[in-house]
């Protein structure tokens, strides 16, 4: 056991390149594109993911996708309890195996979840999560997030590694070519900000993008608005981006006359196009549209 691979002072001997090979062939798992299975080999970035999480030592982590248990060795010094979700069978049950293994006087702070985390509701926690961390896979992370965010409010704050392009999208602002359905969903939630850079050469397989940090953090609800309404609002704004907004929101609303009306009502400049309104100014024309 190496000092590289060692949490400092934690108890828990973390995966370098060797050892998620050598687990990956035991297991006979070959890395799937339909999963969007990477697996992080590096210490020093599990370290990192770590530090950039600002975990409380009280905090209930949840890991969504633990894989061989690259991540979920480093998180278990810096948080109470973990709850880690795997949709993998043998993944899901090699996990507690692995950690006994290099982590045993932290064994008990792990639960694992068997289950597709787009599904997983309050009743599946075996203890009320606190802060997600997770190594996102990338076809399903923005999904796989807002379903969090809805299912669980215990979830206080953030920190998924999700490919570069989506974390800019989580993390855009108004007036940016990038912000769209996923910047303002997330912010219905909390606020988010880019964290930094992961290189490709930290996963196995190396992927054929870049990846990046997203860091949110859960603010107060920001309305009593019916959150299926707003979100149905941001979607028609965005299905067609060229439009002005009271025609992109003509068949929303139900006409393009009642698009203006609930736009003039809710202080929205009725030409300006969707890009150019935050989170709260599609509140208020969702309270305006509730309100009729």
């Amino acid at each position: 056991m190496t000092e590289d691979s060692m949490s400092a002072g934690s108890g828990s001997s973390l995966l370098g390149p060797a050892d998620v090979r050598r687990l990956a062939a035991e297991l006979d798992i070959r890395p799937t594109k339909k999963l969007g299975q990477n697996f992080v080999h590096d210490p020093n970035t599990v370290r990192r993911i770590v530090s950039a999480a600002g975990l409380r030592a009280d905090d209930v982590v949840l890991e969504v996708g633990p894989g061989l248990g690259s991540l979920t060795l480093a998180l278990l010094p810096s948080c109470r309890a973990l709850v880690a979700v795997e949709i993998d069978g043998v993944l899901a049950d090699r996990l507690p195996v692995t950690v006994a293994e290099r982590a045993p006087g932290l064994a008990d702070r792990l639960s694992v979840v068997h289950a597709d985390a787009m599904r997983v509701t309050p009743s599946d926690m075996p203890v009320e999560p606190t802060a997600l961390v997770a190594n996102l896979p990338y076809n399903i992370a923005v999904p796989v997030v807002l379903h969090l965010l809805a299912e669980l409010p215990s979830l206080r704050t953030g920190l998924v590694m999700v490919q570069s392009e989506v974390a800019d999208r989580m993390a855009a602002g108004p007036g940016s070519k990038v912000y769209g359905v996923p910047s303002v969903k997330l912010a219905w939630y909390a606020d988010a900000r880019r964290a930094g850079p992961v290189p490709r050469s930290v996963f196995w397989p190396v992927p054929n993008v870049d990846s990046a940090l997203v860091a949110f953090e859960r603010h107060p609800p920001l309305s009593t608005v019916d959150q299926k309404q707003l979100f149905s609002l941001v979607d028609a704004a965005f299905a067609q981006r060229r439009k002005m907004l009271r025609g992109a929101l003509s068949g929303w609303a139900g006409s393009a006359a009642e698009a203006q009306r609930l736009l003039v009502e809710a202080g929205v400049d009725p030409a300006v196009r969707g890009e150019q309104l935050d989170v709260r100014d599609f509140i208020r024309i969702a309270e305006a549209a509730a309100a009729r």
